[in-house]
């Protein structure tokens, strides 16, 4: 009887900790926000890092971003904001935004790295996406990001 018992035991403890777990894991991305943003014709979807926890987090862990999705950090402040990529799985490109929405430089950062990304300027946002997305759709430098369309 004492064997079927600790037998019943574990296994309830191990659903237990499976249900945690997954708990845990799905509340997170709900704590996201997602929000679209515009640079010139293109809308993405960003998910928003404004709390210092969010943003120390960033992209941390996760392995994959779709295509037009990404992060946009907020700052409380314009500062000299810097980037990088410590546990981070995914090739990122990095764009730093003035609080007039104007990209003032672009990076591309590489996983895993612990090289500093700083921009030239004081910033208010950071926005990271894919590698090599601002490239591929043509974003430069001085172009501009909106909230609304």
């Amino acid at each position: 009887m004492k064997g079927i018992r600790l037998f019943l035991v574990r296994k309830i403890n191990a659903i237990l900790i499976f249900i945690i777990l997954f708990c845990a894991q799905s509340s997170y991305s709900q704590d996201i926000f997602k929000i679209p943003i515009y640079i010139k014709d293109k809308e993405i979807w960003v998910e928003v890092a404004k709390t210092p926890e969010q943003r120390a987090k960033g992209l941390m862990w996760r392995r994959s971003l779709g295509r037009d999705e990404g992060m946009i950090f907020i700052f409380e402040s314009e500062d000299y904001h810097s980037f990088w990529m410590k546990n981070t799985y995914i090739p990122l490109s990095i764009a730093f935004i003035n609080k007039d929405g104007i990209i003032v430089d672009i990076k591309e950062m590489e996983p895993f790295s612990l090289k500093s990304h700083t921009p030239p300027a004081p910033i208010l946002y950071a926005l990271e996406m894919p590698k090599g997305w601002f490239h591929k759709n043509g974003i430069r430098k001085g172009d501009v990001i909106r909230f609304s369309r």
